[in-house]
């Protein structure tokens, strides 16, 4: 195995094994950590105070006491969460951040205060008219609410120095993933659609200022390699994530390759940089307002000229939308975007997914007969 195989089987333990990585990671840090649910947690805020921020996307648990919480029609995201919190996977947590934006997210603070009594919860809402100073000024207000909260947590108060340092890594963060997800593009064999998945997705599980420089290293070390010729496809996939990995694989195997994402769990995290702002958490608050993404209102509904932006810039083949089962933003946002992409020309597969699939062959079908149509323009 070479080095560069070395590095990717590394981050594809730690995306496959969350529990295990976590401790790991707060063993070598000595930092307790603080869950993350999606999708846009201010982990700048917990990264401030000391503490060690970690993704909670879900899994593929078979559910057992969730749904007394939550009805079946509930996004699978939450009714894993909510059913991992309820077997005690979460109680290594110092406290769970729940931010509220769809019809699900809003129900489960109240749920999970009864349901999951500890670790503690720290609820926030983020504002709908996110891009008016109103929206700029609540927004403001929350972050203050968590970063008081916290304080609490980690028994310090945070400084304003603190927070910069805090910004400072994680706009290194993101400019370095901007790169790295460029960079796949020029290898996608090596870098196909399961190992770029779980790359990305390690980096909730580790401490960032780590996995920003062990991605500078993956990098480096692909740029000493030529730069790969692909016969295949490639494609822009858009949602809110693409698992689980028997859907990836299925990908993999019908040589279909992601040469762009538009999902909330991948580039959606960190493809808006800081652009103004006076204080860091006013600097926050207009990040938000300017991220393009279906769970943040859109008036002008942007989605569709966004993928076809990313289609033309990675000379794609054609756009998957990988449909999170009873996501209402996305569901809403579907049929606008769907026009603009016909009336643009380009191919589209709609894949409805759910975190645990009994099974995946119907999807595989769906995929190769996708490949195919696609081989045969």
């Amino acid at each position: 195995m070479n080095r560069v195989q070395e590095m990717i089987s590394a981050f594809e333990e730690i995306a496959r094994h969350p529990q295990h990585s976590v401790k790991e990671t707060m063993k070598a840090t000595g930092k307790r950590a603080v869950g993350c649910f999606p999708y846009y947690t201010p982990e700048e805020i917990v990264y401030a105070a000391g503490l060690l921020p970690v993704g909670l996307w879900g899994g593929q648990e078979e559910l057992k006491h969730s749904d007394r919480y939550l009805q079946s029609f509930c996004c699978s995201i939450m009714r894993e969460n909510l059913e991992l919190g309820m077997k005690g996977t979460y109680d290594l947590l110092a406290a769970i951040i729940i931010p509220a934006y769809c019809d699900t997210l809003k129900c489960m603070n109240e749920n999970w205060k009864v349901a999951v009594p500890n670790p503690p919860l720290i609820s926030m809402v983020y504002p709908q008219n996110r891009k008016i100073r109103a929206g700029i000024e609540y927004l403001i207000a929350e972050f203050k609410r968590v970063q008081g909260e916290l304080e609490v947590i980690a028994g310090k108060k945070i400084t304003e120095d603190e927070l910069a340092e805090s910004l400072e890594i994680y706009e290194e963060y993101r400019k370095t993933m901007l790169q790295f997800t460029a960079l796949a593009k020029q290898y996608p064999k090596t870098l196909h659609a399961r190992s770029r998945h779980l790359i990305i997705k390690a980096g909730y599980f580790m401490d960032k200022k780590d996995y920003t420089a062990k991605i500078r290293e993956l990098m480096e070390a692909l740029k000493l390699l030529a730069e790969e010729d692909f016969e295949g496809i490639k494609v822009v996939v858009t949602g809110i994530l693409a698992e689980p990995e028997a859907l990836l694989d299925a990908f993999v195997e019908n040589h279909i390759a992601f040469a762009a994402d538009d999902l909330a769990q991948e580039s959606r995290q960190f493809r808006t940089l800081i652009s103004k702002g006076d204080t860091v958490l006013e600097k926050l608050a207009y990040r938000i307002s300017e991220q393009s993404c279906s769970l943040l209102y859109d008036e002008a509904k942007t989605r569709g000229q966004l993928l076809i932006d990313l289609v033309r810039e990675s000379n794609a083949d054609g756009v998957v939308i990988s449909m999170m089962k009873f996501c209402d933003p996305e569901e809403f946002d579907y049929p606008i975007f769907k026009k603009e992409l016909e009336a643009a020309g380009i191919p589209m597969l709609y894949l409805e997914i759910e975190q645990k699939m009994d099974s995946s062959e119907q999807i595989r079908t769906r995929i190769q007969s996708f490949a195919e149509m696609i081989s045969g323009r």
